[in-house]
């Protein structure tokens, strides 16, 4: 990641001159800086800057897990047809135990997301979730926050946080604006690449026993 290679060349480094060495806003990428600090990789010091808190050569795994695809860790979507049920919707993302059901349409393209929030909203709304298709409640394209197979992970969780969602699909784009769902990557991937993270690195106490 740019942001990882400027700091390690010109560190301590503030979040400013980090902008404008990628040619963009500080706002830009406060998000990015948050999560390079939360998840340890990043030391922010004050009055001084940015600084890594790892050499790559010591800790080489920290940065290769981030560093790792996105068709790497992605898990198999769970998703339903528009013309399914309400009803029907919320028992298969029970039974698959997610957290989002994506939507696709006649031709087997990405076409909407829904949440277990919006299952509620529909419960609670006194819809008839047995006779409603899922394609009423459902957030549309082109306004689905996904991902592809060629994106890192940590760009993926930046995506995530930034639109504070649980989960978005893996897509491959086979048209103008045509997709096909080939995964899903969500906090609960993310939270295992951060555990991974700290194995690997011996940090926080879990690294392998001896």
């Amino acid at each position: 990641m740019k942001i990882i290679e400027i700091v390690q060349k010109h560190q301590p480094i503030t979040g400013n001159d980090i902008a404008d060495r990628l040619g963009c806003t500080k706002p830009t990428i406060r998000a990015d800086l948050s999560l390079l600090t939360r998840s340890g990789i990043l030391d922010a010091k004050p009055n001084v800057g940015y600084i890594l808190n790892h050499k790559p050569a010591d800790n080489p795994h920290d940065f290769s897990l981030f560093r790792a695809k996105v068709k790497d860790v992605k898990s198999p979507a769970v998703y339903v047809e528009e013309e399914c049920s309400i009803h029907d919707a919320i028992v298969k993302i029970f039974l698959k135990d997610a957290g989002t059901i994506f939507v696709v349409d006649a031709d087997g393209y990405l076409s909407g997301v829904v949440s277990r929030k919006d299952f509620l909203k529909s419960i609670m709304g006194n819809m008839n979730i047995h006779n409603v298709p899922v394609g009423v409640i459902m957030t549309r394209m082109p306004n689905i926050i996904h991902t592809h197979d060629e994106e890192t992970v940590l760009q993926a969780a930046m995506k995530i946080m930034e639109h504070k969602i649980d989960s978005m699909p893996v897509v491959e784009e086979v048209g103008n604006n045509l997709y096909k769902i080939t995964g899903r990557i969500s906090k609960t991937t993310i939270s295992k690449v951060f555990v991974e993270i700290g194995k690997n690195s011996g940090e926080w106490g879990v690294g392998s026993e001896e």
